[in-house]
């Protein structure tokens, strides 16, 4: 597996319908990543080149795209002039199965299940979608979810929608299916805030440090420490972002034991220093 491509864990939690991140003068400085979360991802401003899955693609001006769950993906374009980058980020059971699967809500099902080989939708879609899109930063409460799903719901039964990447590819960064990675994962998420040894999580699922330890970049494209490290960031980002705690407090809360390796390390993870995530809270809006 590529090395450069990362998991990322974002700012959404359980108790989010979706998140809108709004980058004004975007540097597209971040990674080939993929994440369990959907992502619609509007582009302005800019021209370069999209990467979803294994789809690499020249777009111009403007770019709309639905990522889904675990598919590679990233953008890198011109920062000249005002880009701005528009991603509203939402998980798998923002709608249930049994919603989707009625009559009127097949075509967002439809869209969803595409939308794992990345989906782009036409440039006579974009433009019209646009500024509901942008209006969807400014809007709050509950009419802004009945925005979003009727943004949803126009974009599945939309004109000249293609497909980007091939599902045999962005398939093999799935975890989803591996019951011992589902265990890690519980384990961690319980216990990241404390010290935690890979001797005690191998065991948890009967395997020998060096075995899991192979096992788990198998199946992560990340060892064990880096994933473990990128949940401690994801974890101190949102505390930065929802809640008033002093930077100390949440480097101690998210499991590091100095501030040295929390500010290295969240640099490392986030392009900028807690602080500095901090002060552009006001750009990300949780529903």
């Amino acid at each position: 597996m590529n090395k450069r491509i990362v998991r990322e864990i974002t700012p959404i939690t359980k108790d989010d319908f979706f998140i809108v991140l709004n980058h004004f003068n975007a540097k597209f400085d971040f990674p080939v990543h993929y994440h369990p979360e959907y992502e619609l991802n509007l582009v302005l401003y800019s021209s370069g080149k999209r990467i979803v899955g294994d789809s690499i693609k020249n777009y111009q001006n403007t770019d709309l795209v639905l990522v889904g769950p675990n598919t590679p993906h990233a953008w890198t374009g011109e920062q000249e002039g005002g880009v701005r980058v528009i991603t509203i980020q939402f998980q798998s059971d923002l709608l249930g199965e049994h919603i989707l699967s009625r009559k009127l809500t097949l075509p967002i099902k439809e869209l969803l299940e595409r939308s794992k080989a990345g989906v782009l939708f036409s440039e006579e879609t974009t433009a019209v979608m646009a500024d509901r899109i942008l209006k969807l930063t400014q809007t709050r409460g509950f009419d802004s979810l009945l925005d979003f799903l009727s943004i949803l719901y126009d974009l599945s039964i939309s004109r000249n929608q293609l497909n980007l990447s091939s599902l045999s590819y962005v398939g093999q960064f799935d975890t989803s299916k591996s019951r011992r990675i589902k265990m890690v994962n519980h384990y961690l998420y319980e216990n990241f805030s404390n010290p935690v040894r890979i001797e005690d999580v191998a065991r948890l699922v009967n395997m020998s440090p060096s075995a899991f330890s192979h096992f788990f970049k198998k199946r992560t494209q990340r060892s064990f420490t880096d994933y473990l490290t990128e949940l401690r960031i994801g974890h101190a980002a949102r505390l930065l972002i929802e809640t008033e705690k002093n930077i100390s407090e949440i480097c101690f809360e998210s499991g590091f034991n100095n501030i040295s390796n929390f500010n290295r390390s969240f640099k490392m993870q986030k392009g900028c220093t807690p602080s500095e995530f901090r002060s552009q809270q006001t750009l990300i809006t949780k529903f």
